[in-house]
């Protein structure tokens, strides 16, 4: 990991200076062109897949690319280009044709550069990388032994294989302007397994599930072995799901979708729908939209995390923050633009890929685990819906009318009792929050992560 600020001198050799050396000769040009300020990224990366199906390999794929992305910054107007081609020899060429750009277009009172007094002044070591070997016989393996576990398994039929990949990525940023410059580079590794079957019933009617690990280093990965049995048995035991009629009744999210609630949050405080006036909860910040002790936490410097970083794409130094904290909205989730055009101060939620100007979004988000087991949560539940799956995307974002087609199982007598498919729960957001309880089974499997979650009152139908 690579940092550098204004008065740092210390020499660098590593690619990571490399990448950083580039972006500096980008932003001369840009800055000759006339640009008053510029920002640039590169985000390369490298991967490697492979895949066995039905007793043999079945496709093996290798990715690099490289990309450039440079914003220039003139008056109140801004612009931004990509390329692929690294070649500074078409860098003036580049840096000419954005200028140009930027000064027709319109003005943007919001747009510009962070305050340097908020750009990080060192890194913090998150562990993001263990440089993995990129060597196609080990994943062919990996896969080779997911599908074997999962074919294993009575009750599965067919297999849609199993997968493995490894891949690492590095991203830089450089910006320019006046007195500022910063310049910062990471980089993070990325291993994954998964596998997909089929099961079939006496009738002929068949269901398909899976299950995957991914992790930043191999060592925190599940074993090809666990994710192979744990696709078979998500499978099997979908065998002969029904449908049926529902009514007002407790819904239980599993985990596996639970974490699309926390993120239908984080997307209704996102600064961008703030400042637009298209959330729900645009008027909401310091009211209680949830229940007492109900936190939602935002840390982008979780140790391995898959979207953990040191900094944020404006060069702003990031920290832990509780967004939800005893069921009070704490705080938007801003970059510079946003906080500006809300009257307040960037909270270093500013992402940035190479095809457009910073925007904000969350990092490492996930709802801290409740006091009541899973089993807890189901015993009282007469007849409820626990879902499993999430299909389609229903949600309308300006009122919080919340509408999805769901499968999973269904609810008798406080146990678990047979699947059902081809049902749709449907709620509003805002009551969704109140009557929310979490579970107390938190795992960190995904980018945004919830425990088992029981939302009473829903509307579930057949479809």
């Amino acid at each position: 990991m690579y940092l550098f600020n204004q008065g740092d001198c210390m020499p660098d050799t590593s690619p990571a200076a490399n990448h950083l050396d580039l972006l500096d000769d980008l932003l001369k040009c840009a800055l000759a062109h006339g640009a008053d300020a510029a920002d640039a990224v590169m985000i390369r990366s490298d991967s490697v897949g492979a895949s066995w199906r039905m007793g043999k390999a079945e496709d093996l794929e290798r990715s690099e690319s490289h990309d450039i992305g440079l914003r220039v910054i003139r008056g109140k107007k801004q612009a931004v280009v990509s390329t692929t081609d690294l070649n500074p020899a078409g860098f003036d060429e580049l840096a000419e044709r954005v200028n140009a750009m930027a000064s027709v277009s319109p003005d943007d009172d919001f747009c510009g550069l962070a305050d340097p007094a908020l750009h990080a002044t060192e890194l913090a070591e998150l562990d993001l990388d263990d440089d993995p070997a990129q060597e196609t016989e080990p994943l062919i393996e990996r896969a080779r032994q997911a599908e074997e576990a999962a074919l294993a398994v009575d009750g599965v039929k067919q297999s849609e294989g199993g997968s493995a990949s490894v891949g690492r990525s590095t991203m830089a940023l450089a910006i320019r302007g006046g007195d500022v410059r910063f310049e910062a580079s990471y980089t993070a590794s990325s291993h994954s397994v998964s596998c997909s079957v089929i099961a079939e019933d006496a009738e002929g009617h068949m269901e398909r599930d899976y299950e995957f690990t991914s992790a930043r280093h191999f060592e925190d990965l599940d074993s090809p072995e666990q994710v192979g049995r744990q696709a078979a048995l998500n499978t099997v035991r979908r065998v002969g799901a029904r449908k049926m009629k529902g009514g007002r009744m407790p819904v239980i999210f599993d985990p596996r979708v639970s974490g699309g609630i926390v993120g239908h949050v984080a997307q209704a405080i996102n600064g961008s729908s703030v400042a637009r006036g298209t959330s729900f909860l645009k008027n909401r910040m310091g009211e209680k939209i949830f229940a007492d002790g109900i936190r939602i936490v935002d840390d982008p410097l979780r140790r391995r995390g898959l979207r953990s970083r040191s900094v944020d794409g404006e060069g702003v130094a990031v920290k832990r923050m509780n967004l939800i904290d005893d069921g009070v909205l704490q705080s938007w989730i801003l970059d510079c633009s946003t906080a500006r055009q809300l009257g307040l101060q960037t909270t270093g939620h500013a992402g940035r890929g190479t095809g457009g100007p910073p925007s904000p979004g969350p990092t490492n988000l996930y709802m801290e685990a409740g006091s009541r087991t899973p089993e807890e949560l189901i015993a009282d539940i007469g007849e409820g819906f626990y879902v499993t799956e999430l299909i389609g995307f229903g949600i309308n974002y300006v009122t919080g009318d919340y509408s999805r087609g769901a499968a999973g199982f269904w609810i008798e007598n406080g146990k678990i009792s047979f699947p059902v498919f081809e049902m749709t729960v449907a709620g509003n957001l805002k009551d969704m929050f109140r009557e929310l309880t979490p579970a107390s089974d938190l795992t960190f499997r995904y980018g945004t992560n919830a425990p088992t979650l029981r939302i009473e009152g829903m509307t579930v139908a057949g479809a």
